[in-house]
């Protein structure tokens, strides 16, 4: 992993990571979070709005406890019932206007030291969390969406956060998204298919560079619309979307030109030497997800 490289600039900063929902996980966050593991890590997870979580357990004294296990988990916070949320430890209201000129309450609430239930193999009981509640309220106090954001933050550094960080850190994965999106439609970032790690990730920092030319380009290039476009209200004063550049992008680099030189002939090429056996191509294992399921014996006959 990156963060365990003493080389890197920051190996000794605070580093935030952010999830969707599906990477809120006992099995993804205890192999993140280990203890004495990465402990400049901070992760943001999206949790569902339909789990249940649970308070830390109160602790009892040796002499006053029965007999067996200590208990973990105390009483639930189910995000689907606000009765057992319980008052909570900070919160934070700022305003937000959308792209469309709309203006909105952003509500942000947090829990601290919440325990999810995890596994035999990947236990969370020692791994307790920063539980935040984010909703979006319209001008007349109403909630803007049908169902609040809820975010699990997790790390051993995760109070340095304000609650307004938790939420502009999460808000850029959404930029995140929309460069994969692009990047794999227009930019071929998932086509280019080789055995060799190198090339692949050389192919990869290409379609990011290419990205951050359209990037900078946006607002050098004129509106081409398609012709099913032509009828939408035109908004000069907007930077044009990386498609809108992409489509224009001739504009920049036909007066530019090329430094490269004129294409020579080359003749006819003498061809591989005589003799020559080059070495076959390295053959290496084939990925695979899950286990092989294991062969069935052929049928037999019926006996009689």
């Amino acid at each position: 992993m990156l963060l365990a490289e003493a080389r890197l600039p920051f190996h000794n900063e605070l580093c935030v990571q952010v999830e969707d929902s599906r990477y809120s996980t006992p099995t993804f966050l205890h192999a993140v979070h280990t203890p004495a593991q990465h402990a400049n890590l901070v992760t943001i997870a999206r949790l569902r709005s339909t789990r249940t979580l649970y308070r830390q357990a109160t602790p009892v004294a040796a002499a006053d406890r029965n007999a067996g296990h200590p208990r973990w988990y105390g009483a639930p916070f189910d995000l689907d019932a606000p009765q057992t949320w319980g008052p909570p430890a900070e919160s934070a209201a700022l305003p937000y206007t959308s792209r469309r000129g709309r203006t909105y309450t952003v509500q942000i609430q947090a829990w601290h030291d919440v325990l999810m239930r995890g596994s035999r193999d990947h236990p969370m009981q020692d791994q307790p969390f920063t539980l935040v509640r984010i909703r979006l309220l319209d001008a007349a106090g109403q909630p803007a969406f049908k169902r609040d954001l809820w975010l699990a933050v997790l790390g051993a550094r995760r109070r340095e956060l304000t609650l307004l960080d938790i939420r502009h850190a999460y808000a850029q994965r959404y930029d995140l998204e929309h460069f994969f999106r692009f990047g794999k439609q227009r930019l071929l970032l998932a086509e280019f298919q080789t055995s060799d790690t190198e090339r692949e990730t050389n192919w990869l920092q290409l379609a990011q560079l290419a990205y951050v030319q359209l990037y900078l380009a946006r607002t050098l290039v004129g509106r081409h619309r398609r012709p099913w476009e032509r009828y939408l209200p035109s908004q000069p004063a907007a930077p044009a979307t990386p498609s809108a550049t992409q489509r224009g992008f001739a504009e920049i680099i036909q007066p530019i030109g090329t430094p490269a030189a004129a294409p020579k002939r080359r003749g006819i090429p003498p061809g591989r030497a005589k003799g020559a056996h080059p070495k076959p191509r390295p053959r290496y294992a084939v990925g695979k997800k899950t286990p092989a399921a294991a062969k069935k014996p052929p049928n037999q006959p019926p006996i009689g």
